[in-house]
């Protein structure tokens, strides 16, 4: 520091800046890079850092904004091209990470990341063919790069003829050695053997991968018991509407991961007057910075508690601006986080005229799903997910919460069920857009042709049109699901006991 205070050139702020980042000392890091930027703003690379630190920061519209202007800088370093492809990514502005890692790919093509990180950028695009021939060239550079290995088998569904299971299976006692490898290895093997008519292999594999993605991760259901509760009691009885930003910009789609959440919001955004923001974390992130919780987690009861005493107009309108500008240029626009169904209740204040769809599926099928899942490794949101029960269970949770929701916010949220969306396509999404406030638009019948990018585990399923292959997968693994099956009926589930009539 003594050095810093002695010359204050803009590189030694960018030296401090990344230390800092290193030491997780974001604060300092951002001061040291701000300072940096201003200095020296025709570097890219300080600018790059920059946008990273306001990213993992959760400031997702800054981060954007600076990303940009390093990129207006039009840099050829692959490493500063690929770190704003990352912020690009999770700003959700796909097409532009897409341009970024395409440049770091093609400045160094034997670098193994680069190829990954583009293949994921063009999977987000729905270019799909040019995504399998990137992640061959990864593997090709580098056999252990685990995640591609399960990322190609999830590109397309495999056949007998045409799979990975020779290759994938010469390589488990190998990725047996690390947690990584245990994790993506077998749940490649999983997949394939799914797609191959194989279900004792695929659930082994499955239950193989899930039990190593789970190591060290020290999951509590009795913690989300918590969490939940705590929800119930901030919202204890029904409340007089009043108070709340006016705008009926925000969409909010939300429901259990997997449930169908991703094919609403394509079916939404496929209308001319609507715009996909993604999976935004901004409603909970600027909830938590009003609320002055520095608890370390973004949701729980203590955050919650503190929530309670906010202006539902000062969060309402800070939640709108934190949405810009990828938003505002349309009349409507999806925010499609899942797991905003923990904050339907700020939601409904904050924002009294934003609509709610609340996704709903069969349990069993939304139970599996979730377990069959690799969601972000470095999200808490979905530690339940890597134990079969433990889905169970929190499937319990969610129905309550819902049944709770339904108490107090009576004809808030519209619920949609998954299988009616998609056997009665039209007569579902007539209903949709009424419930928004939409005029009718038949592009909204033909999402698939939708060319917005996806980043979701459904990035894949969605370009497709309107299919059954999702629904009752359950009856597959009937055997392994017989005690996630007990554990539903005692907790008063409602299971789909026959398959339903095709006419």
């Amino acid at each position: 520091m003594r050095a810093l205070r002695a010359a204050p050139q803009a590189g030694m702020h960018y030296i401090a800046g990344v230390a800092s980042v290193e030491l997780q000392e974001l604060g300092l890091a951002h001061a040291h890079l701000r300072q940096a930027t201003s200095m020296a703003p025709d570097r890219a690379d300080f600018a790059a850092q920059l946008a990273k630190v306001l990213s993992i920061a959760r400031f997702g519209k800054e981060a954007l904004e600076v990303a940009e202007r390093a990129f207006a800088l039009a840099p050829t370093d692959p490493t500063t091209l690929d770190t704003l492809g990352v912020v690009f990514t999770q700003a959700n502005a796909y097409t532009r990470a897409s341009e970024a890692f395409r440049l770091a790919a093609g400045r160094m093509p034997g670098n193994p990341h680069y190829r990954f990180n583009l293949a994921t950028a063009l999977i987000y695009a729905g270019c799909l063919q040019e995504a399998e021939q990137e992640l061959e060239a990864c593997l090709a550079l580098q056999p252990s790069w685990w995640k591609a290995h399960l990322t190609l088998a999830q590109l397309r569904r495999q056949t007998p003829e045409q799979n990975h299971l020779e290759r994938l299976t010469s390589l488990l006692p190998q990725a047996e050695q690390a947690q990584a490898g245990r994790i993506y290895v077998n749940l490649a093997l999983a997949k394939e053997y799914e797609d191959v008519g194989d279900y004792r292999q695929a659930f082994e594999h499955l239950s193989r991968g899930k039990a190593a993605g789970g190591e060290g991760r020290g999951y509590s259901h009795r913690r989300d018991e918590e969490l939940f509760e705590a929800i119930r009691r901030a919202f204890p009885a029904p409340s007089c509407p009043g108070g709340g930003h006016p705008t009926r910009e925000p969409i909010f789609v939300i429901g259990m991961p997997r449930s169908g959440t991703t094919l609403v919001e394509r079916i939404l955004t496929a209308h001319p007057d609507v715009h996909s923001a993604g999976e935004l974390q901004n409603f909970g992130v600027v909830l938590k910075r009003l609320s002055g919780s520095r608890t370390p987690l973004l949701l729980d009861p203590p955050t919650i508690e503190r929530a309670r005493q906010l202006d539902p107009m000062q969060l309402g309108e800070a939640y709108l601006a934190s949405t810009r500008p990828a938003t505002g240029t349309t009349a409507r626009f999806v925010d499609k986080l899942p797991h905003n169904f923990l904050y339907a209740g700020f939601i409904a204040q904050a924002l009294p005229d934003a609509r709610i769809i609340c996704l709903r599926r069969e349990p069993l099928d939304t139970c599996l799903s979730n377990f069959r899942q690799l969601f972000a490794l470095s999200s808490p949101y979905y530690d339940y997910s890597f134990d079969l029960m433990d889905t169970g269970r929190y499937y319990v949770l969610f129905e309550q919460l819902l049944a709770h929701w339904r108490r107090v916010m009576p004809g808030r949220i519209l619920e949609v069920q998954y299988e009616c969306l998609v056997d009665r396509q039209e007569e579902a999404t007539r209903g949709l857009l009424e419930h928004c406030g939409l005029p009718w638009h038949g592009d909204c019948l033909r999402f698939e042709r939708n060319q917005a990018p996806v980043a979701t585990a459904s990035a894949v399923q969605v370009r497709e049109p309107m299919n059954r292959k999702s629904i009752q997968r359950w009856k597959k693994y009937q055997e392994q699901l017989r005690p996630l099956q007990t554990l539903l009926d005692a907790a008063g589930i409602a299971l789909e006991r026959e398959a339903p009539s095709d006419g």
